[in-house]
This record gives structure tokens, sequence and C-alpha cells, in this order.
């Protein structure tokens, strides 16, 4: 059975310097060189600083711009995800117009569904909100990535917000009959 390396402590012999310097100059990288040295990242850190040597950090670059990279696109398609569900949302309100709001109900007989030409309170009052919210968090993760799309969104949110309070009643609660 082999046995595990342990880090070593202490400060830095001389040939551990020598050692130091001859692989920094091969090209490896800090954490190779402390694996191979059995020291800390942070002990190599310390001691290639007192020698005067940096560490290419071209690869952490490129590795830190690369999950920039997958966030925005892990972002993109949660916004999508959230247009998409504000469509089926929407598409549910839609569906009382032609007489199929679905509306479920605990009665005498036991838990009935029904077909309405209209949506109930509370169910629009609910799914305007889940729709309001849905489409925020979608506009605050494209300004995350200063999506230019994002002016677009606010006025289709104003024009969707003013919308569902006509639809809810609330859009300021005045008779555009003529009567007075």
């Amino acid at each position: 059975m082999v046995a595990a390396k342990t880090s070593k402590g202490g400060p830095f012999e001389e040939e551990e310097f020598l050692e130091l310097r001859r692989l920094h100059t091969e090209g490896k990288g800090r954490n190779e060189i402390a694996t191979l040295m059995q020291r800390s990242p942070r002990t190599i850190s310390v001691y290639a600083q007192q020698l005067g040597l940096a560490f290419d950090r071209t690869a952490t670059a490129v590795a830190t711009e690369a999950r920039k990279v997958d966030a925005k696109a892990r972002r993109a398609a949660i916004i999508e995800r959230a247009y998409g569900r504000v469509e089926k949302l929407l598409d549910h309100l839609d569906a009382a117009e032609r007489g199929g709001f679905p509306f479920t109900t605990s009665t005498v007989n036991g838990i009935e569904t029904e077909r309405l030409d209209h949506v109930p309170g509370q169910e629009e009052k609910a799914l305007a909100g889940a729709i309001t919210q849905y489409l925020n968090q979608a506009v605050k993760l494209e300004q995350l990535d200063g999506d230019p799309g994002v002016e677009a969104a606010r006025s289709m949110l104003g024009s969707l917000a003013e919308g569902l309070n006509k639809l809810a009643g609330l859009d300021g609660g005045g008779d555009d009959s003529e009567e007075g």
C-alpha cells in the first residue's frame, strides 16, 4: 500500500528555492509545483514572489471567461423558459374567452371541474401575479448581461401590465360608457 503524500511544513530550505526556480523555468504552474514539492499553493506563491517569479494566469483568465459565457447562456435559457411560462399562463387566461377556463372546486358530490366563460377573481389575481413575477425576473436577468432587448421587454411588460389591469378591472375604475 502506497502512503499518501503529506505537505511539508516550515520555511523553505535552500534546495527548495532552487527547485522552485527550476520548475518555474520549465513552465510549470503554481499548483503543479505545489504538488511536486509537497507544499501548499499559497506557500509556493509566497516564495515565488520572494524570488520575483510570476505565474502565467492566461489559463485562469480563459477559464473565468468561459464560466462567464456559460453563465450568460444559462441565464438566456432561463429567460426563454420564463417567457414561455408567461405565454402559457396568458393562454390559460385567454381560454375563458372561449368558454374553456377550467375551474376545480369541492362540492357535496366531491371535487368537480367545470369550464367557465370567465376567470374567477382569485384565479385571475394569482395568474396575474405569477405572470408579473416571471416577467420581472426575466427582465432582471436580461439587465445582468446588458441585453439590448431590455427596453423591448420593459415595453412589453408595461403593455402586459396595462392589459392585465384592464382584465382585472384595475384600470382606474372609470366607466367607459357615456352614461353618467
